[in-house]
């Protein structure tokens, strides 16, 4: 019979194996996850994206984006998603699932909009001046590149950009160098959130 292991509010066990995962592939120029959507037809959507970070004190995973992008029907459609990362030089794959959260300049939480506030200031200079780009997936009306105006570095986030959360539920992870494969399921109870952890076949 296959064991399992449950921690009540105790930090995500899976966590700490994707952090050492990202120490240990550092020397990697080029490590992103993928970000699997549904579309409204229900047709799978996939892209690469760029890791942000854990929201502060929590394992939410952190995913800046363009409001105006696809991506954000999609979640509007379906909110939930799936994040699959593989580290070439640690043989390890994450795949990792939930609901997202998308966080915009209209939401009305104060203590999400600061979020979305510390997320834009996080960033590079040359990352929050992709906002004032032209919107993403249209066609081009030149054939020369869009000039785009100079982004003032203390001016606070645009319009455009947005931050997504990821609320994960469940972690499928894989080291194939070791062969092993441990499934991670959230549970929550009275405000807390617990974590099972299962060892199952690769």
């Amino acid at each position: 019979m296959a064991q399992s292991q449950t921690q009540w509010g105790a930090a995500a066990p899976w966590k700490q194996l994707l952090l050492k995962a990202i120490e240990s592939n550092a020397n990697l120029k080029h490590s992103f996850p993928q970000l699997a959507t549904v579309r409204s037809n229900g047709r799978p959507a996939n892209r690469t994206v760029v890791f942000r970070g854990f929201l502060e004190g929590t394992d939410k995973i952190q995913i800046n984006t363009d409001g105006r992008s696809r991506k954000i029907d999609d979640l509007k459609h379906c909110p939930f998603a799936e994040i699959c990362w593989y580290f070439t030089d640690s043989w390890e794959q994450f795949r990792i699932n939930g609901a997202i959260d998308v966080i915009d300049g209209s939401n009305t939480d104060p203590v999400k909009l600061q979020q979305r506030e510390k997320a834009w200031f996080a960033s590079s200079l040359k990352s929050r001046q992709q906002y004032l780009g032209p919107s993403p997936g249209l066609p081009c009306l030149s054939e020369e590149s869009p000039k785009v105006s100079p982004l003032d570095p203390s001016a606070g986030p645009l319009g455009a950009y947005c931050l997504l959360v990821l609320d994960p539920e469940e972690v499928d992870y894989v080291n194939l160098k070791s062969n092993d494969r441990l499934l991670f399921k959230s549970e929550q109870r009275d405000e807390r959130k617990s974590w099972i952890s299962e060892k199952i076949n690769p």
